[in-house]
């Protein structure tokens, strides 16, 4: 069976990624979660991966890290399970988006981390946070437009895109950034999927706690 080795549920987005997908799909696998910040946690990140960092895949004799890296080998892997979209055009768009979202918004990012385990007042917006949230905005709303009439999520089914984007949309709603009420009814779909709503009881259930996520934040 696939081998899932992810951090704390309620504090790691990169993690939160795979896991809702393979939930999401039907694909079975064993998971284990490492907490962050505590004196083995390298070391024991390092037992499944050469980076000591998670998530981590691991099939047998094939080892996978990083969250895109593992979606890839998903989709070769479950090609009945739709991990991107079946039509081209759709799955071409999906990919760009997520690549983009693997790799930027690091404003909204740094300022705005990922904490399943409070709400907060909405903090002071830069202007790269402004702009990151216009970026993610107009992202949205362009693959709904073009490939959302199927469904409800970014290209009408639910799919990798919509993984990759899930722990973004958790920041958008734990630090109550305002967006529009299109953003926002995408935001409530993704919330709203089983699979993260497991997630994030799971979570809840945790008693690690990262004390300097919430340094300059405060409660709502």
């Amino acid at each position: 069976m696939l081998h899932l080795v992810i951090a704390n549920k309620a504090y790691s987005s990169w993690s939160l990624r795979p896991w809702m997908l393979m939930t999401a799909l039907g694909i079975p696998f064993e998971e284990t979660v490492i907490a962050m910040y505590q004196p083995d946690t390298k070391a024991r990140m390092l037992s499944f991966g050469p980076t000591g960092k998670c998530p981590v895949l691991v099939d047998g004799d094939v080892t996978v890290w990083e969250s895109l890296a593992i979606v890839e080998y998903l989709a070769e892997t479950f090609p009945d399970k739709a991990v991107w979209p079946r039509d081209a055009k759709a799955r071409a768009h999906a990919r760009a988006i997520a690549s983009e979202m693997h790799a930027g918004f690091q404003g909204l990012r740094q300022a705005c981390p990922m904490n399943l385990t409070k709400r907060f007042k909405t903090p002071a917006l830069t202007d790269q946070i402004k702009a990151d949230v216009a970026r993610l905005e107009a992202m949205w709303a362009g693959a709904r437009a073009r490939f959302g009439s199927g469904g409800p999520f970014l290209l009408g089914a639910f799919s990798a895109a919509d993984a990759m984007f899930a722990p973004v949309v958790t920041r958008l709603d734990t630090y109550q950034i305002p967006v529009s009420p299109e953003t926002r009814a995408y935001m409530d779909t993704v919330l709203g999927h089983p699979a993260f709503v497991l997630w994030r009881t799971q979570a809840a259930q945790e008693t690690w706690k990262i004390e300097h996520y919430e340094d300059g934040h405060t409660p709502a």
